[in-house]
């Protein structure tokens, strides 16, 4: 019974988990679509802007793979409508023709400052007391 009893408490632990990223997903979709943006755009666009601090550093795609939660041809289609909005730019890699960069261009840079406030209104909004 103790085991049963210890499976269901982490079963709800993560049905939580899920309910709270869920919810917390869609707000962010809320806040900032008036901007032209869902939440994985926001999130390719803030790894972007850590990991490429300097306008014209570039990150490759490969290393975006395994930080967003999405499977690798619907990044390349997020990173394909982005580029055409004009908030990336893609480039082949020369050392690796299978490899490809992508930098925040300027647009990129101050539409995410600009909406970056609000993400973290969200989350700070969604997440309050959600610590263990």
């Amino acid at each position: 019974m103790t085991v049963r009893t210890a499976d269901a408490r982490l079963e709800e632990r993560w049905r939580d988990i899920l309910s709270v990223h869920a919810r917390t997903m869609c707000e962010i979709d809320r806040a900032l679509h008036p901007h032209g943006l869902g939440a994985s755009d926001f999130e390719v666009l803030d790894i972007l802007a850590s990991e490429s601090p300097a306008e014209g550093d570039q990150c490759r795609v490969q290393n975006l793979v395994g930080r967003v939660h999405l499977s690798q041809s619907a990044l390349s289609r997020l990173i394909g409508r982005l580029e055409k909005d004009g908030l990336v730019q893609r480039s082949v890699c020369a050392e690796d023709r299978r490899g490809v960069w992508v930098a925040l261009t300027r647009k990129g840079r101050d539409l995410h400052a600009e909406v970056l406030p609000l993400q973290r209104a969200v989350l700070q909004r969604m997440l309050a007391g959600q610590e263990r």
